[in-house]
């Protein structure tokens, strides 16, 4: 038996979400269904008030609701360190650490080439450019332990040697983060400890 077009829509909408397969999608459908049509209608507003409010920051390339956002206009913040990770939920980890008062550019993902995701489809272009217009003094590389966050290291450390030669300092956070680990997941104290303890490239 198949479902009436509106819900299998709406199903194959939420499948498409990342670790979402069919059978979830169909609980958060159904789950919808029962709520009073208030509720739903709140659900709606606030996803559509998402999409509308929502920008990404001109300079490190966070979503905000004005840009630039709140960290890139704290004065307060250390300008001449930049921490560079994939997502802004990293940001927001390495963050919760308090042991950070740089500033920051998401990258918008890292190289997985089995996923098509390339280094041209990166803010790679952003961060160079902010690296030849800022006064940079060190460049802290902060991707998950795992194969794709390896991956994007070495091919940063690559491009960015001519930074280094100039005086730039590049390092990576210190393994006190286990291989396989997920920056969003990790807890404060051994996110503070990577980063207290980050090396050079």
């Amino acid at each position: 038996m198949k479902f009436p077009h509106p819900i299998q829509n709406l199903i194959w909408q939420f499948s498409r979400f990342p670790g979402i397969g069919a059978k979830t999608a169909e609980k958060f459908v159904f789950y919808l269904l029962k709520k009073p049509r208030n509720e739903f209608v709140e659900f709606i507003k606030t996803a559509v008030e998402l999409r509308n409010k929502i920008v990404v920051c001109e300079q490190c390339r966070n979503f905000t609701e004005k840009s630039p956002c709140e960290i890139c206009s704290d004065a307060n913040r250390n300008r001449e360190i930049l921490c560079v990770v994939a997502a802004p939920q990293n940001m927001r980890a390495i963050e919760a650490s308090n042991k950070f008062n740089g500033i920051y550019h998401i990258l918008g993902g890292t190289i997985d080439q089995l996923n098509g995701i390339t280094p041209d489809k990166l803010n790679i272009k952003q961060l160079i450019g902010r690296l030849k217009k800022e006064n940079i003094k060190e460049l802290i590389l902060a991707f998950n332990p795992d194969i794709q966050g390896e991956s994007t290291n070495i091919y940063l450390k690559k491009i960015l040697k001519p930074f280094s030669e100039i005086g730039i300092k590049i390092t990576c956070l210190a393994r006190g983060l286990p291989m396989g680990a997920d920056l969003e997941y990790t807890d404060e104290i051994t996110i503070a400890n990577a980063i207290e303890g980050r090396k050079n490239l």
